[in-house]
């Protein structure tokens, strides 16, 4: 064995993934996989370990290693088989930690992840990537850098993290496993951890010391620290917990005035600038008899701590360090001209208004060119927006920020706190420069007008009363996606689905325990349905309803906003209450976003966060993630669906992105696949859906060969919006499937050969009668060449054979009036046309029965068929004649 490639304990993803990294720029080497590891990693590796290279250090050959890669760690970890002589290169992206080995090859380069480096030279060499081998290394990258947004993440990480989604990185991987669930070992540390948190204003920051005790605790503690930060919003998190190993330290910073990885550095652990970690061993002390014994130090770390912190946090940004110093300012009678002059002069945007030294208002550009542009030139006291509104040189950009809210004002004058001079000035675009623009609000606005005018009177009333409810309860409910799509649209539907912020659940209970009905709920997924037919009649009064219920559903379902989390691969999800914006993220295409919030004040009010309305307005289908197809590519269907119906076009980037993610159809279930195509085969023109599904090359996609031909257009609509004769006896149901929907199939797979038209069928795994349908009509169409001039009765016979739906779809494309005038005669005249005799018939002549009963019947229909029989008395003699011809035995009494 010649090299290995080690990292260190409890191992998190930009460890493993940099271990991996390093196995595929080396073959040579192998890579060990660390005895701990994060739970997250650990599930990560319980799925998709045999994809990967790593292996147990106990399955090593047991021959000499004569070198160790060792990888965002310079900690040596050792093995058997090592010995001075081993080589060892470190790569590592922290800070070098003291004295290494001379003999050592480091290579530290500041990047936010480690996983980088490896990246960089995968991409290089040009090293093939699977799928699985980039989601792991873009999950090394997304851990250590938060997502690519902590401030040490470089343009190289996010390069990085572009190549592997370019090789088939799987971003819904992502989110199932950089956030789990906390387990619950976690949970119960969890809990010590907050009641035991201690707030500690320093420098402006406000941070947050938790302790506790978890000696069992084998899982690992960020998941924790990461779950007490969002909950409790510091600018830094320090957890101290006192486990069976010593005390860990585990550290989280938001803002870079604390800088965590020197807080660990002085308990001899390390890390990033918001991130960062230590385990601290506890000392063999002397007790009071001079006998040793570990002393409890959890209290005097923290103690310590507590001690360090002023020191190691940074002040907070200042004014003074953003700001523009000695402004212009403008007297009150100043001009609006000259202010233009000088707004052009210097770029600036608005300038304060000073009298006597004293603020009293602020002159913004809008203002002045306004009022120009009516030729009045007013003086900037006439034109300002008037306040005193300051800021200090000391004070913080949050206080910036935050004044700016209040006031609305874009520039900020900065006046000296002890003599009350304009010292500076600060702006919108220098707050920009620090801190980076906040996303933009959602538009909003109310469509409570349209939702009345467009809904039945009951389901109306039915969400109000539901609403009520839930505003009594402070829950917030909207109804969402398509419904809201179609009722901009003007093209209303009373199908709706109730989305809950807050528990779905109590909230149906709540309803049914009002005003009756019954409630089928679904904790684990937050979800309820509240069935209506048991309705009280104080409801069916507070409606105005008929005892019919009028106009009301079976059953409303009731969903909470949520979050999904996995605490393991292929796991149900933890579902975790979440925000409607988090909600409508989840969905597949921006028009269908939309919500309309329902209670209280909010009624009617349209919630817009992901540019819903403005493609709803442009008329483009958009989809929402860049990696929505490759999660699902039945959506490469449903944008194809949505287009056509709305008569809109598909975004650019959506095709190109729809184009990339095509091979990946194949991968898609029959049974999906035929869903997708029966939603589309049950709209108003299918037929267009299906000839844009061609155009694109989804349906070749589907299946080699599979198209649509023009040819069909007409076809098809007769089938979907056509009145058959009744004649034809067609059911309301074939093959399980409604009439129209199982005739379109017909048509469409019987344009095939038989055995392509099977192969189709096979891959959208179309019931089995409806295969017999498909056969039915392949060889009638074979058949029925032969069929014209023969006597009515072989025809009959024929066709008798062939089921109705098969009969009416080889008639229907007929063009040859022979054939068809064929097929006519069969369903009209032939078909019908039976003899007077029948089984009990013969049996009252005491004829025995027999296979000749079969064959009597069957001249007995020919005769009448033919012509030859035309009457009653001409069929009882051909019958008499019949009988005569069979064998004495079979003649019995008859004949007597």
């Amino acid at each position: 064995m010649n090299a290995v490639i080690l990292t260190h304990e409890q191992a998190d993803f930009d460890a493993i993934a940099s271990a991996l990294g390093a196995a595929l720029m080396n073959p040579e080497a192998l890579p060990v996989a660390p005895r701990r590891a994060n739970r997250n990693v650990r599930a990560f590796l319980t799925l998709y370990g045999a994809d990967l290279p790593f292996l147990d250090a106990r399955d090593l050959p047991h021959t000499p290693i004569l070198s160790v890669i060792l990888v965002d760690t310079q900690s040596m970890i050792t093995l058997k088989g090592m010995n001075r002589r081993t080589a060892v290169q470190v790569v590592d992206h922290h800070a070098l930690r003291g004295a290494l080995p001379a003999d050592w090859n480091v290579n530290i380069d500041p990047v936010g992840a480690c996983t980088t480096l490896f990246v960089e030279g995968i991409a290089e060499q040009d090293v093939a990537l699977t799928p699985i081998h980039a989601t792991l290394l873009l999950l090394g990258i997304y851990e250590d850098t938060g997502s690519l947004s902590y401030t040490l993440t470089t343009p190289r990480d996010v390069r990085a993290a572009a190549y592997l989604l370019e090789h088939g990185a799987n971003l819904q991987l992502l989110s199932r496993y950089l956030n789990p669930p906390l387990s619950a070992e976690q949970l119960q540390v969890y809990d010590q951890l907050v009641a035991s948190a201690l707030r500690v204003p320093i420098q402006g920051c406000n941070l947050l010391i938790c302790t506790a005790q978890a000696l069992e605790l084998r899982d690992e503690i960020s998941a924790i620290a990461h779950k007490l930060r969002d909950l409790l919003d510091p600018d830094a998190v320090i957890l101290l917990v006192q486990t069976h190993e010593g005390i860990r330290m585990v550290a989280r910073a938001t803002t870079d005035q604390v800088n965590v990885a020197r807080v660990a550095e002085r308990f001899g652990g390390g890390g990033h600038g918001r991130a960062a970690a230590a385990l601290i061993h506890q000392a063999a002390r002397p007790n009071m008899l001079g006998q040793e014994e570990n002393h409890p130090t959890l209290a005097e770390t923290c103690d310590e701590l507590l001690t360090l912190l002023p020191g190691l946090v940074q002040p907070p940004l200042t004014v003074q360090q953003v700001m523009s110093p000695n402004p212009l300012a403008l007297a009150p009678d100043t001009p609006a001209e000259r202010a233009q002059q000088l707004m052009l002069r210097y770029g600036y945007e608005g300038f304060p208004v000073v009298e006597d030294g004293r603020v009293v208002g602020l002159l913004t550009r809008r203002a002045v060119d306004r009022a120009l542009a009516h030729k009045l030139n007013l003086p900037a006291s006439s034109l300002m927006e008037a306040g005193e509104v300051t800021v200090h040189p000391q004070d913080s950009i949050e206080q910036v920020r935050q004044t700016m809210m209040d006031s609305g004002w874009g520039q900020i004058p900065v006046m000296d706190a002890e003599n009350g001079q304009l010292v500076g000035i600060i702006t919108r675009t220098d707050l920009i420069k620090t801190a980076g623009e906040s996303a933009a609000i959602p538009g909003k606005q109310n469509l409570s007008t349209r939702l009345e005018a467009a809904l039945p009177a009951s389901r109306l009333a039915l969400l109000k009363v539901v609403s009520e409810e839930a505003f009594a309860l402070k829950m917030a409910v909207y109804i969402v996606g398509g419904v809201v799509r179609d009722l901009i649209l003007a093209r209303p539907s009373s199908d709706f689905d109730i989305v809950v912020e807050g528990d779905a659940i109590a909230l149906a209970n709540t309803l049914a325990a009002r005003f009756g009905g019954r409630v089928v709920s679904h904790s684990h997924f937050g979800t309820a349905k509240w069935t209506l037919n048991a309705l009280s009649s104080d409801f069916i009064q507070r409606l105005s309803l008929l005892p019919s219920h009028a106009d009301l559903p079976d059953s409303l379902d009731l969903i909470s906003a949520r979050t999904e989390f996995y605490d393991y691969p292929t796991a149900l999800p933890s579902v975790e209450r979440s925000s409607i914006k988090l909600d409508l993220h989840r969905r597949d295409f921006t028009i269908n976003t939309l919500a309309l919030r329902l209670d209280g004040a909010s009624y009617g009010d349209l919630y817009d966060y992901w540019g819903g309305l403005r493609d709803l307005r442009r008329g483009l289908v958009r989809v929402l993630h860049s990696l929505s197809f490759v999660d699902d590519p039945t959506r490469l269907i449903r944008a194809v669906r949505f287009e056509q119906r709305f008569g809109f076009e598909i975004e650019a980037r959506t095709l190109h992105l729809m184009a990339e993610a095509r091979p990946l159809v194949k991968q898609v279930s029959g049974d999906r696949l035929r869903h997708e195509l029966n939603l589309i085969l049950q709209e108003g023109q299918p037929q267009r859906a299906l000839a844009r599904l061609d155009a694109l090359g989804l349906l070749e996609a589907i299946h080699p060969g599979l198209g649509w031909s023009a040819q069909l257009d007409g076809l098809l609509e007769q089938i979907l919006h056509g009145t058959p004769e009744p004649n034809w006896g067609l059911p309301e149901r074939i093959a399980n499937l409604p009439c129209r929907l199982a005739l379109a199939y017909l048509l469409w797979l019987t344009n095939y050969p038989a055995e392509e038209a099977e192969a189709i069928a096979n891959r959208l795994r179309l019931p089995s009668d409806l295969h017999e349908l498909i056969c039915a009509v392949h060889q009638l169409q074979r058949d029925l060449p032969a069929l014209p001039g023969q006597p009515p009765s072989e025809i009959t016979f024929r066709l008798d054979e062939t089921p109705l739906a098969a009969l009416f779809m080889v008639h229907l494309p007929e063009t040859d009036a022979a054939r068809r005038e064929v097929i006519e005669n069969y369903l009209h005249l032939w078909r019908q046309m039976v003899p007077h005799t029948n089984g009990d018939t013969l049996l009252a002549l005491h004829l025995p029965r027999g296979p000749h009963y079969r064959k009597i019947l069957i001249s007995l229909r020919a005769g009448w068929l033919n012509g030859t029989i035309t009457s009653e008395n001409d069929e009882k003699a051909h019958l008499l004649a019949l009988i005569q011809a069979l064998p004495a035995s079979l003649r019995g009494s008859l004949m007597e």
